[in-house]
């Protein structure tokens, strides 16, 4: 039978084992945190992809690149942008339509918009474009808005009533005011996807697939000509070629910090670079 310091010795053992353990817990989750908040970035990434910015900008770059070679090119294309015209000035003269809309039926569509996935990390000057042109849609009980299978050219946005949502005659939910539905069938070139039905009398507001498409294809090639303008005047990139410009334009994010505001701290691992466009 051991001794008193024996058993003594054995416990700070079993003490110094356990605090190891914890000591390795606390960087497994320290860890784990950084994974979410990369993986969270990485999703934050993945829709602003999804939405229409970039590709309308990557159609544009196609239709040209094709004119250049003489020959046509094919791109996997996740969305369909409408609008044939791709020059700037063009879109820049199109008169989109506009509707009054009350302060909260405004601020209802800005909301939904924002709360959508595949929506929410559009420029707030589109959302507010979007917002003035949709117009006013009302639907009786039981009626359907949406059939899955068709060819959709609407998206909306509810303003009062509710609807149910079924795929294949299977329910998925039901909707009430300050959502988006239909979103899909303008952003991607795909079909409906469910069928939309209402359960009562319901007010809606919309936006047409070209009105929608306008919007998107003119700021993603007004930004994309205002990065390229920039970057060329930065004098590390005064050298490099056109393709390459307009690549790095396609992938820069516009990002603000306050005064005092912390950019990049010394001894932290960094996947990006900056570049000063205002500011000191």
């Amino acid at each position: 039978m051991g001794t008193l310091r024996d058993l003594q010795y054995a416990l700070q053992e079993k003490i110094e084992e356990l605090r190891q353990r914890d000591a390795l817990i606390d960087e497994l989750e320290l860890e784990l945190d950084q994974k979410d908040e990369l993986i969270q970035k990485l999703q934050n990434e993945l829709d602003k992809y999804r939405s229409v910015i970039r590709p309308a900008t990557q159609q544009a770059q196609k239709q040209s690149a094709s004119t250049l070679q003489g020959e046509p090119r094919t791109k996997r294309q996740a969305i369909s942008a409408e609008p044939t015209a791709f020059d700037i000035q063009d879109l820049s003269h199109v008169t989109l339509p506009f509707y009054p809309k009350s302060p909260q039926s405004k601020d209802l569509i800005k909301e939904a918009i924002l709360d959508n996935d595949f929506m929410k990390n559009l420029e707030l000057s589109q959302i507010q474009e979007i917002v003035d042109c949709m117009y006013p849609v009302e639907y009786g009980k039981d009626s359907c808005i949406i059939k899955e299978g068709d060819v959709g050219s609407l998206v909306y946005v509810m303003e009062d009533g509710k609807v149910e949502v079924t795929k294949e005659g299977v329910k998925l939910c039901t909707m009430g005011p300050g959502k988006v539905f239909g979103e899909l069938a303008i952003l991607y070139n795909c079909t409906r996807t469910a069928t939309v039905k209402t359960l009562v009398n319901v007010k809606l507001w919309a936006i047409d697939r070209q009105c929608f498409q306008t919007i998107m294809m003119r700021t993603g090639l007004i930004k994309h000509t205002e990065y390229m303008e920039f970057l060329k005047s930065v004098p590390t990139f005064q050298s490099l070629p056109e393709e390459i410009l307009s690549k790095l334009a396609d992938v820069l994010e516009e990002t603000h910090y306050e005064n005092g505001e912390y950019i990049i701290r010394q001894g932290a691992r960094g996947d990006t670079f900056f570049i000063i466009s205002k500011g000191t």
